[in-house]
């Protein structure tokens, strides 16, 4: 019985043990901290061999294949060992993929700003349809949790996937019907030797293995995009279609916005933006992508249009929480990079404290200094470590270094007067003071409702 190794004991390490377990590999889960519930007791019950707390190598060196979660990173010497010895290592996404049924389809959607929003979007619009679609990847189930407990027969007709940089490294053979690149913005760059060049390849694996019949669909007026675009159309054999919301001829042909009419456009299909419940620029261009992929999906337009008008948006981004004595409070908890953070100052109409911070990701805050200029009027920093966001506002609006979100909400109310807003948008990852970006939206949410009494 061949062995399959699996690295890291979370969602999709979780998902992909169980997945090889049902068809017949002997498995071995191994992580490096403690197995989090309810995966350790999951476990245990199904009979699954797992260990914690390191890695035991000469075991893993017989794999016939190891399956790496997201947050695993490359660097890890249990990641080069297996390398070395020329095992294949791959993602969750790339396993699971093997499996899905013949009549299963799938769009997957990448880009470091909007996926959870366009993900989101078009799994609403499908469901309106009447279409079976289920979310995986980074929002939803894993995708090989839910492929391991459907029998194949009883598979959704798509799969409607968020992925990551960290999903497509491992990416090898999966093809998605339907591609998405929203943009491609610094982010994540102490994973790929804090080059651009290594992120922007990564972001672009999403269109390798297309085939004549699916769709590539992307940003038009990205820069990182069109300037590394080139380099793939030799090998891309599929249809392209570009979204644009600022120069309409760079969407023409495919999707694009008229701001002269604020009207929405991509082929036949038109809607008036100002009808979206979620608003901004940068909503117009997710709302874009979400509609071209879901025409080429054969969605009817009437569909398309009832559910672009009743959509909400996602929790924890640009999220209105309560009014506290006139201060407005919004938990943007999902941005966890710069250009996530340039959107949501933009869309500011008040007076704004600013709560940023956490685990800089190799982070330049220079983009950010006209919007903090134009609109706050105070930062505060919420981290352990604030040195880089101090050094980069001091002197531009006042700055509060903050290492509880208690702390920081109290230098928020100091500052804050009726008619202004509080906004989390932290451009930086979570892990110094909370479990990840829902954690600390959520938390931030509690805090401020305790303050409503």
């Amino acid at each position: 019985m061949a062995l399959v190794g699996v690295l890291g004991g979370g969602v999709s390490g979780y998902g992909a043990a169980v997945l090889a377990a049902a068809h017949g590999y002997e498995v071995l889960l191994s992580d490096s901290g403690t197995l989090k519930e309810p995966y350790r007791s999951q476990l245990v019950r199904q009979g699954i061999p797992f260990e914690e707390g390191g890695h035991t190598l000469e075991k893993l060196l017989t794999a016939e294949f190891v399956v790496k979660s997201p947050g695993v990173p490359d660097t890890a010497s249990v990641v080069r060992a297996v390398r070395e010895r020329g095992i294949p290592v791959i993602s969750e996404i790339e396993f699971a993929g093997r499996y899905l049924a013949p009549q299963t389809r799938t769009v997957c959607i990448t880009g470091s700003n909007g996926k959870t929003t366009t993900t989101t979007l078009i799994h609403e619009i499908m469901r309106a349809a009447g279409f079976r679609a289920e979310l995986a990847g980074n929002i939803g189930r894993g995708l090989a949790m839910q492929v391991a407990e459907v029998p194949a027969e009883a598979q959704p007709d798509w799969y409607v996937i968020e992925l990551s940089s960290f999903q497509l490294d491992g990416m090898y053979d999966f093809r998605p019907d339907i591609a998405l690149l929203l943009n491609v913005t610094p982010d994540h760059l102490d994973r790929y030797d804090y080059r651009m060049e290594n992120y922007v390849k990564s972001k672009f694996r999403i269109t390798q293995n297309l085939r004549p019949e699916d769709l590539f669909i992307y940003n038009g007026e990205d820069t990182e995009t069109q300037a590394y675009l080139p380099r793939v159309l030799p090998a891309l054999q599929s249809g392209r279609l570009a979204f644009a919301v600022k120069d309409a001829a760079a969407g023409a042909g495919g999707a694009w916005y008229d701001a002269e009419t604020g009207t929405m456009h991509c082929g036949d299909f038109a809607f008036p933006a100002d009808e979206m419940r979620i608003k901004g620029l940068h909503n117009i261009a997710n709302a874009l992508a979400a509609v071209a992929a879901c025409r080429r999906a054969g969605v009817p337009d009437a569909v398309i249009g009832e559910t672009l008008r009743s959509f909400g948006g996602v929790e924890h981004r640009l999220e209105p929480v309560a009014t506290v004595d006139g201060v407005e409070y919004i938990n943007d908890s999902k941005a966890t990079n710069v250009d996530s953070v340039w959107y949501a100052l933009q869309a500011m109409t008040r007076p704004t404290v600013w709560i940023a911070g956490g685990t800089d990701k190799g982070n330049d805050y220079e983009v950010l200094l006209p919007l903090v200029r134009e609109h706050v009027k105070a930062l505060v920093c919420l981290g352990l470590d604030n040195a880089k966001l101090v050094r980069s506002f001091q002197g531009v609006v006042p700055v509060y270094d903050t290492a509880s979100l208690e702390e920081a909400l109290r230098a928020c109310r100091s500052v804050a007067v009726p008619g202004d807003t509080v906004l989390l948008s932290p451009a930086c990852a979570s892990f110094d003071l909370f479990r990840n970006y829902e954690d600390r939206g959520r938390k931030f949410k509690e805090a401020v409702r305790q303050l409503l009494g």
